[in-house]
């Protein structure tokens, strides 16, 4: 079976060397002889070549001006070119090598020297074409696997989140709302260059759906606990607040078993201090001001506003007022003072999307 010969551009002012570089290379490949660099400029609008074998000495172009016009173009700057030249000099080689050609040969030629020249400078050329073909299908199946990956990991995310959120139907749709607080915060931050050197190490995407299992830990918790319609006893509170630990625990053990740190590393800082208070008294550890991760004071007020403002059995729904009185009386108590200065400045777009909400227009 005939394989394709590869074509070769020859290209010489001089017709006697291009009757003679024919007849070597006639018997092996496709060859096209032009007498000047304006006409292989014009050729290569519409026909590319594999490999082009160019004189330096010509009128009214040379070759220097010729490989420079090729490699200035997205469409051609991939063509091997071999210089062909009359003169053996150093510095010429040099400009021609830096301009972008792969070889020089002097003239005259050697008819099997030139043959072997081009055979091997025509396999590089395939192995490379090869190896960026290879590179660009692994990538496709880099990033086909990368897809593959957040889709498994969204949807044991949201399995897990509505499993949660099934048990304890008390604060249904608590998740999705903290998350939405927690990145008006968290934008907020970014506009106003607040722990700016912090936040910008963040992939904030990844945040985000790392706070989403900041409850996850009530998997744990009893029903009776859970789905209770009046005030919790202090020893059913106590049990409650197992909950922190518990979800740092579930975190912890998938962290042993997967590859994926960062989304769960900051997962289980949700988890475990949410709860935290600025000034100490929160639970599950009694962390006091910086000590508690920032991710922790962040989540504490967008979850405290939720709870607030949502309808629970044994209280009626705050207004949005009243919940953002009673979450300013707790700066440099239960939050971070800086945060709740930033909560203040963000408090409107809190309310707007409670009130979507309410109305049935989520934004």
């Amino acid at each position: 079976m005939d394989i394709e010969r590869k074509t070769v551009f020859l290209v010489d002012d001089n017709t006697t060397n291009l009757t003679a570089g024919k007849a070597v290379l006639a018997e092996r490949y496709k060859v096209l002889t032009l007498d000047s660099g304006e006409r292989l400029l014009k050729i290569l609008e519409k026909n590319i070549p594999d490999l082009i074998l160019l004189d330096i000495e010509m009128p009214e172009i040379n070759g220097y001006e010729t490989i420079k016009a090729i490699k200035n173009k997205r469409e051609t700057e991939h063509i091997p070119v071999i210089f062909l030249t009359a003169k053996s000099d150093v510095d010429n080689e040099l400009e021609g090598l830096s301009l972008g050609a792969i070889d020089y040969i002097t003239k005259p030629f050697s008819p099997s020297l030139l043959l072997k020249r081009i055979e091997v400078h025509l396999l590089v050329e395939t192995q490379k074409r090869e190896l960026r073909n290879y590179n660009h299908h692994l990538q496709e199946m880099v990033e086909s696997k990368t897809k593959s990956v957040v889709k498994l990991q969204d949807a044991i995310l949201k399995t897990m989140i509505e499993f949660v959120e099934r048990r304890d139907y008390v604060t249904g749709g608590h998740i999705e709302r903290t998350t939405h607080y927690l990145n008006t915060l968290l934008n907020a931050m970014r506009k106003y260059g607040l722990q700016k050197e912090k936040i910008s190490s963040w992939n904030l995407n990844l945040i985000l759906q790392s706070a989403r299992l900041h409850d996850v830990g009530k998997i744990a918790i009893k029903d009776s606990i859970l789905q209770k319609s009046g005030n919790l006893t202090p020893v059913e509170f106590e049990e409650m607040k197992k909950h922190t630990i518990v979800g740092e625990e579930i975190i912890e053990e998938i962290k042993r078993n997967s590859e994926e740190q960062a989304f769960l590393e900051h997962a289980g800082i949700f988890a475990a201090t949410h709860h935290e208070k600025w000034d100490g008294n929160g639970y599950p550890r009694g962390l006091r001001g910086e000590e508690i991760p920032l991710q922790g004071r962040l989540l504490a007020i967008a979850d405290v506003y939720d709870a607030l403002v949502s309808e629970r059995p044994y209280k009626e729904a705050f207004s949005h007022e009243k919940a953002v009185e009673i979450i300013s009386k707790g700066k440099g108590t239960h939050f971070d003072p800086q945060l709740i200065e930033l909560f203040l400045n963000v408090s409107d777009e809190f309310e707007k999307y409670h009130l979507s909400l309410k109305e049935g227009t989520k934004i």
